[in-house]
């Protein structure tokens, strides 16, 4: 029996050690969302000066940065309230605590995290909240010019937070408007919301839009027609983004359990809690089903074995049911150290190595920044050193525009103090180019452009690119190549190598066909 457990043992120890041996993914979302309401995540607190809120998101960025994700999901619009400058709708209190409240010294928050973020080579999707309108009935800051004032009868009272009522076509119009406005004024990669549709249920009290369902509800079940208001804002939205800019993603963060399989042959093996479908009114299989959405990012918050949600049936659940589009998976890493299970430090990175055995699934997104905060577990070091040491592209989605741009070519090497000086170029005038990658490959070893471990740099689209390669190592030969990716990350053919041979003791370079 001990010779048996022991061999056990021995195999996990193995397992572990081949996963963290095997090749990482050369593309792989690599997320992290960046909540603002009550001023969970950024800025830490109501009312900082101007340059303190910025360099606390550059913080986090580069925090992130070192962290290997490659992707932000910054929240824009908590409360029908703007972390820009919206002709719609107020700015918000989590900036200076009082809403409608322009930043002092003045700058537009979202204007800067975009910049910010594409200066690190990362994608920007901009998270808003569809309906929920006043936080906290009882203490939120709320301006004269907020929706909520100018038109009372779009709203309901619930859990002492006012939302807007889903059931009325001219709220489904007017949230669309303020979506589609950041769309056509901002550079961002997407649009995000998370799992907020119809609000979740609380015990004993019912969602008050019997007026509206009156109304509108056309002899639908209330059920049906709760769903029904949430499909025709999701298409009206999916329209709009994409006549505005078809390259901007947008993107669903769903609770983890779409349906009980009790309930429906399509539903996961989960029992008991709360679902997308029955409870939130939001038929995300539906959407991606349609193609109206470009990702899903469930969030999958429990940990492998919960006896009502296990981790590892809703990763399988949800490979299975993306219908084309991507699926991301949504960690909980707030949940580290908060029961037993996840007081195991191999809790998250199993969950991570489970969701890459899988080739439906995309990447992960993690909730939420300041859950890195002490780096708890160990957790920052697990990424940086095994499962996002190497770089990562984005996925592609071969459903968006391909605008594979022309392939650079080099022009100059030179060999300086302390490395390799590489210069390249392109003949690129369309401005499909955003960014490089160059990889490096061994004497003798293929060009293998498949292996991440081989990008020495993914860098961004400038006139007169170069790189210093620090590890260069003086009379060793290397061989380089560069290519060139579009906003989507479409990657172009190869460049030719740059080569160097030594001959007589020096080192030459070659530019070959």
């Amino acid at each position: 029996m001990l010779k048996q457990l022991l061999a056990g043992v021995a195999l996990c120890a193995g397992l572990t050690q081949q996963a963290w041996a095997q090749l990482p993914p050369k593309r792989e979302m690599r997320g992290m969302w960046i909540a603002t309401v009550e001023n969970i995540d950024w800025p830490s607190r109501r009312g900082l000066p101007t340059e303190q809120q910025k360099q606390e998101f550059i913080d986090l960025l580069d925090q992130m940065q070192r962290n290997g994700m490659n992707t932000v999901v910054a929240q824009v619009r908590p409360a029908t309230d703007a972390f820009y400058a919206s002709p719609y709708e107020p700015w918000s209190e989590y900036l200076t605590g009082t809403q409608g409240q322009a930043p002092n010294p003045y700058y537009d928050p979202l204007q800067f995290m975009i910049e910010e973020t594409h200066k690190r080579g990362m994608e920007f999707h901009a998270w808003f909240n569809p309906y929920r309108a006043v936080f906290n009935v009882s203490r939120s800051s709320v301006a004269a010019n907020h929706i909520t004032r100018l038109k009372p009868q779009w709203f309901l009272v619930y859990d002492n937070k006012k939302y807007f009522d889903p059931g009325i076509p001219e709220v489904r119009t007017y949230v669309t408007t303020v979506v589609r406005d950041v769309v056509k004024r901002y550079d961002i990669d997407a649009v995000h919301f998370d799992d907020y549709f119809y609000p979740y249920r609380v015990p004993g009290k019912e969602f008050p839009d019997n007026v509206s369902y009156r109304m509108y509800g056309n002899g639908m079940m209330k059920d049906d027609w709760r769903r029904a208001n949430v499909d025709a804002i999701i298409e009206m939205l999916s329209v709009a983004i994409k006549a505005e800019k078809p390259w901007v993603k947008f993107g669903i963060s769903p609770f983890g359990v779409w349906r009980d399989r009790s309930k429906d042959p399509e539903g996961s093996y989960t029992r008991g809690g709360m679902t997308n479908y029955d409870d939130l009114y939001a038929d995300i299989l539906k959407w991606l089903k349609k193609g109206w959405i470009d990702y899903a990012a469930p969030q999958l918050y429990w940990e492998r074995g919960h006896r009502l949600a296990d981790y590892e049936v809703l990763l399988n659940w949800w490979s299975q049911h993306g219908y084309g589009r991507q699926i991301y998976i949504g960690h909980g890493v707030y949940r580290l150290g908060s029961n037993a299970a996840w007081k195991n430090p191999r809790e998250l990175p199993m969950q991570i190595e489970e969701a890459r055995t899988l080739n439906t699934i995309q990447g992960s997104v993690f909730y939420s920044a300041k859950s890195f905060r002490g780096n708890p577990l160990g957790i920052e070091d697990t990424l940086r050193n095994h499962y996002y040491k190497y770089p990562a592209l984005r996925p592609v989605m071969s459903w968006l525009p391909n605008t594979t741009p022309d392939p650079p070519y080099f022009i100059d090497a030179f060999e300086r103090p302390g490395g390799l000086e590489i210069h390249w170029t392109d003949d690129d005038t369309s401005g499909r180019t955003k960014q490089y990658v160059l990889y490096r490959f061994e004497a003798n070893e293929p060009v293998n452009v498949t292996d991440p471990t081989k990008i020495l740099a993914i860098l961004p689209q400038s006139s007169d690119p170069e790189y210093k390669d620090l590890t260069y190592v003086r009379g060793k030969t290397y061989t380089y190549v560069v290519t060139a990716l579009d906003r989507l990350q479409n990657e172009s053919h190869l460049s030719e190598p740059l080569r160097m041979e030594i001959r007589n003791g020096k080192t030459t370079f070659i530019f070959e066909p």
